[in-house]
Formats: structure tokens, sequence, C-alpha cells
């Protein structure tokens, strides 16, 4: 059953699909008035529904019957991300979500290839929003986790001192811990920090350590900056039998 993002809906009411959703059904899966479809709100909540009527751009659904969504994680982890070029950062923030993170925070750090006032421009924001409602559908969740604003790396330490923050390095930096120390340390909240292309400078290594971030490596192999985050997720969420 095709699913669609409708924030404002509820039970047995008629309400109008947000532009983008419309278009989607109406002229991308060429639904007609009577098909059924299912929606979810992005807080949770998910429901079997019907496509009432579809006028010019204009699509209203009807949700007719609460049904469960695939379950949330028990572990809230935040993708803190260093930004990458091109479309790069939207497969990041794709995989991200479908694994299951609770947030992506894009930062700018020493060798982002981007300054931070080019990501104000060319509607990224948007395009990463986007981007997360589309995975959002495919995997099943009914949660729409926030691409939350960029940051610097220092703002960075400071905006995660409730988590566990945990590091992954590339080759050629030192580790503080070894992956399976973390078995013992299950927490509430995380926040997987993954550099750019670059990699990290050696003064955020340090100035991570300082703060109490846990370092650790992938092994002796070097991971590309947009496959590292789902990796280190997956890895996590099976350390802690989360998934």
């Amino acid at each position: 059953m095709h699913r669609f993002y409708a924030p404002d809906f509820a039970l047995d009411r008629a309400v109008e699909l947000p532009a983008d959703e419309a278009h989607h059904l109406a002229r991308v899966m060429r639904l007609k008035a009577g098909d059924p479809i299912a929606v979810f709100d992005g807080r949770g909540h998910e429901a079997v529904a019907r496509v009432e009527a579809i006028a010019g751009r204009r699509v209203t659904v009807r949700a007719v019957e609460a049904r469960a969504p695939a379950g949330e994680p028990a572990i809230a982890i935040t993708l803190a991300q260093g930004v990458l070029k091109s479309d790069k950062m939207e497969r990041v923030i794709r995989d991200a979500v479908m694994l299951g993170a609770a947030a992506i925070r894009p930062f700018i750090s020493a060798r982002t290839a981007m300054p931070r006032a080019a990501l104000e421009r060319g509607g990224r924001q948007e395009r990463w929003d986007r981007t997360v409602i589309s995975s959002v559908k495919q995997c099943g969740r009914a949660i729409v986790p926030p691409v939350l604003p960029a940051q610097d790396f220092r703002e960075l330490l400071s905006a995660e001192r409730d988590a566990l923050c945990v590091m992954f390095l590339e080759p050629g930096h030192q580790a503080t811990r070894g992956l399976s120390t973390l078995e013992a340390r299950v927490p509430a909240k995380a926040t997987v920090m993954i550099g750019p292309e670059g990699g990290w400078d050696s003064s955020e290594v340090q100035e991570a350590a300082h703060a109490g971030v846990t370092l650790v490596t992938f092994g002796q192999r070097t991971l590309r900056a947009d496959a590292a985050g789902a990796a280190a997720i997956a890895l996590l969420q099976y350390i802690w039998k989360d998934l």
C-alpha cells in the first residue's frame, strides 16, 4: 500500500495532502479517487485511508482506520555529519532515516569543502527535508526526524553534551576505545560523529577527546564519508541490540 505524508490527518476527516505529496499521488503514482492508501503524520501516527477527491493539483484523502507503523529504535541516535558536496549529503540523510536516526545534524569542520554561507543558498535545507519525507515513506516509519541547522564543529561539541558521543576516525588517528567496549555502555541517546570527505583534522580529534567524546575506528579500512554514517549507525544498533 502506498504511503503518503499527511501531517494534519485525523480519523474520519477529509484533509488535503501537501503539494509535493499530492503531485506524487496524482501525477507520479496516478492513483484515483477511491483508491486505498496509508497516511502518516510525522509524529508517530499512521492510518489506512482512501483517496477522496483529485481536483487539479489538490488531493483530498480520508483516514478510515488506525494502523501501527514500523517501530522506532529504543536508543535515539543523532547522526552528526560533516557537510558533503553535491548529492552525497542527500544519500547520507536517506540512509540514516531508513536506519531509524532520531535526527541529522550537519556541521562545518576544518576540512569541509563547502563554506557555511553556501548552505544558506540553493535550497539545500528544502531538498534535505524532502529527502527525509521520501525515506520515511519508503521504510515504514511514521516519525519524521529533523535535519537540524548546520553548526560549526565546536558548537556541535557543546550541543551534544547530554548524549553519548562516538566519533568514528579514519585510519591514522588513535582511538580511545575499542568498539566492543561500547556493549556495556548502552545509552538513552547517542550521537554518531562522521567527518567530511577530507576527514578529521588532528586538532578536532584532540578537542573531541578533551570534551569526553569516545573515539573509535572501523579498523584498517577507510570508508567513504557518504557511507560511514549508515555503517556506524547499523554497527551501534547491533552492538546495543537495538535492530
